[in-house]
């Protein structure tokens, strides 16, 4: 089975010359010319390894990567660049790009990059950008939540909360798990932070609705789920 390549490339030159020595090599290349559309490609989850100009329209390829390891997609991304100074490259590395080749680049130089970056991700597990309790849908990208279609508005902190109980539905999660995994305290603060945002949280998510996803697991902790 071809390997699939997204290019985001806004050059038609450049765009040509990649296409076309990819597909001579066996990859199925698809194309985007701006951040947005790129951005837009990117989170199907079909592709093996992304390409990205850095300079785009639209969108910035830096803002691009930032959107994508926001939203918990894992897929490898090349980013292509004229900027070449060491700390470009390196802001490019620590925003979240696996790799950065400046231009102009040799095509035999890019074809192994992206051939080591599909074998790094071939054993991969497909990353999920929408989490889902029952009707509770979070989109990790859009950072949209909904319940039963209706959109339910949060706060940065409730967000970051539903995010984590979402991802650990049908478990028991613990004050201690809530405060390490959410607050990045690794000590009690000896507040009740914790209770007022669940507090919050059970009223935007659970009130109004026909049955609640939120429960207190008394002298335990608290849990996601559609069963009481």
């Amino acid at each position: 089975m071809a390997h699939k390549i997204l290019l985001v490339e806004d050059d038609d030159t450049t765009a040509g010359y990649i296409m076309k020595g990819l597909s001579e090599e066996g990859f199925v290349v698809n194309r985007a010319t701006d951040g947005r559309d790129g951005l837009f490609h990117a989170t199907d989850g079909s592709y093996d390894c992304i390409v990205l100009d850095r300079m785009l329209p639209g969108m910035d390829g830096m803002a691009v990567v930032a959107a994508l390891r926001g939203a918990g997609v894992a897929t490898s991304v090349i980013i292509l660049s004229a900027l070449g100074a060491a700390e470009d490259r390196v802001r490019g590395l620590i925003g979240g790009a696996d790799d950065y080749l400046v231009k102009p680049f040799a095509f035999a130089e890019l074809l192994a990059r992206i051939r080591l970056q599909v074998r790094r991700g071939a054993a991969a597990p497909p990353v999920e950008t929408v989490l889902r309790c029952g009707d509770l849908e979070m989109d990790l990208l859009s950072r949209r939540v909904t319940r039963g279609g209706a959109t339910v508005t949060l706060q940065p902190r409730e967000f970051r909360l539903l995010e984590y109980l979402l991802r650990h539905a049908g478990q028991v999660v613990t004050r201690t798990m809530l405060l390490e995994g959410v607050w990045d305290y690794h000590f009690d603060p000896g507040t009740n932070v914790i209770d007022v945002h669940l507090s919050r949280l059970r009223k935007k998510v659970d009130e109004g609705f026909a049955y609640p996803l939120l429960h207190t697991v008394r002298g335990v902790g608290y849990r996601l789920g559609t069963d009481a």
